[in-house]
């Protein structure tokens, strides 16, 4: 996917008072965030540089946690010296692609590049003002906490022996580390550089934005269970497998799709409820910032799209792989910048994307 703009060579742009050049950041961005790449874009300039850092530091971690052919011991401390410059307790430098990329643990070139690229990246934190150091260090600990717990949980699992979580209260924990923590991150600085003045941030909307994370994160858990499987994890949980007579290994057979089907749909009822927070929140949000219920709304809009095909198919077939279109992203993101954002058309969109016009779920 392209940018909506391209930087001229050489040009230079200010990432809050640390000058990089463009290209670095903008291909980084680009080859590493996929769709989320089109909402960094549309988000407005006053908060995309933290977002853009946020992001790309976040992935540097999803990475080192993801090298499955690195020891576990190697990752896991590699997260700590991470955390440790992220959050100023080191400044020790780090040699990410000697230590994971020798051994194998890095074959995609956007990560190994998102690698060689940190210390750039970490010298970005340097100028940011106090109030999003903070945030960025909070949310980027928190997403740290939970990959850790992840790869302690899970990083010696190896198919066909399966590792899963025990019960909701750790599903529920985990979307919430890697994602619904993302939520609070967005509401604080968007509050803090776009409507500092404007009475909409409270309980509810923070809330509602972390559901939106938990959403987001939870549809990917539901898409991906084969794939999960094959890496010898199982996120949904033992306990409520066992209420209705299945175990992890079960899950690796489609022929059980009918005895897990009962179970699936409500996950997928937990997740539209989730992202159907998220779309009170982006239609809480001010009216005049436009950009940012954009930036809002597309990934809602394509995680009810891909809701809508999971209850649809046999989610436990390994052959049957649940991912939207370029056209399908293009085409929602086209109507959804035609339709002003306090028209009935605008509201409509989220039971649109489900397949479910002219119906209103709360």
């Amino acid at each position: 996917m392209k940018s909506p703009g391209n930087w001229p060579a050489g040009r230079k742009f200010c990432l809050d008072a640390v000058t990089v050049t463009a290209p670095t950041l903008q291909s980084l961005l680009r080859d590493t965030s996929r769709s989320f790449y089109l909402t960094l874009q549309v988000l407005p300039r006053a908060v995309r540089p933290q977002v853009s850092l946020a992001y790309l530091l976040a992935r540097t971690t999803d990475t080192i946690a993801d090298c499955d052919l690195v020891p576990l011991a190697m990752r896991l401390q590699t997260l700590v010296d991470l955390r440790d410059r992220i959050t100023g307790a080191s400044s020790a430098p780090l040699k990410l692609t000697g230590h994971l990329t020798t051994m194998g643990g890095i074959t995609s070139e956007s990560e190994r590049m998102l690698l060689q690229r940190c210390e750039e990246t970490l010298q970005l934190l340097a100028g940011q003002s106090d109030q999003d150091l903070q945030l960025i260090r909070h949310v980027l600990n928190t997403i740290i906490s939970g990959q850790e717990l992840d790869l302690r949980r899970f990083g010696s699992a190896r198919f066909p022996e399966l590792e899963a979580l025990e019960n909701d209260a750790e599903l529920d924990d985990y979307t919430y580390r890697v994602a619904g923590c993302v939520g609070e991150f967005w509401t604080h600085i968007c509050r803090d550089h776009l409507f500092p003045e404007a009475k909409v941030i409270g309980e509810t909307l923070l809330r509602d934005g972390i559901r939106f994370g938990k959403g987001l994160q939870l549809v990917n858990i539901l898409r991906d269970i084969p794939a999960d499987l094959r890496n010898g994890r199982c996120y949904i949980p033992r306990q409520s497998l066992a209420a209705i007579g299945l175990a992890p290994a079960d899950l690796c057979d489609a022929a059980n799709e009918p005895r897990f089907r009962p179970l699936y749909d409500s996950l997928l009822d937990r997740a539209e409820s989730h992202l159907q927070a998220g779309w009170n929140y982006t239609n809480a949000l001010p009216a005049g910032q436009r950009r940012l219920r954009l930036a809002c709304a597309w990934p809602i809009l394509f995680g009810a799209r891909t809701l809508r095909r999971l209850r649809r198919e046999n989610m436990l077939d390994s052959s049957c792989r649940i991912k939207i279109s370029r056209g399908e992203i293009y085409a929602i993101m086209a109507r959804s910048i035609l339709f002003p954002s306090a028209a009935d058309a605008w509201k409509s969109q989220f039971n649109r994307e489900l397949g479910r016009e002219g119906h209103s779920r709360a």
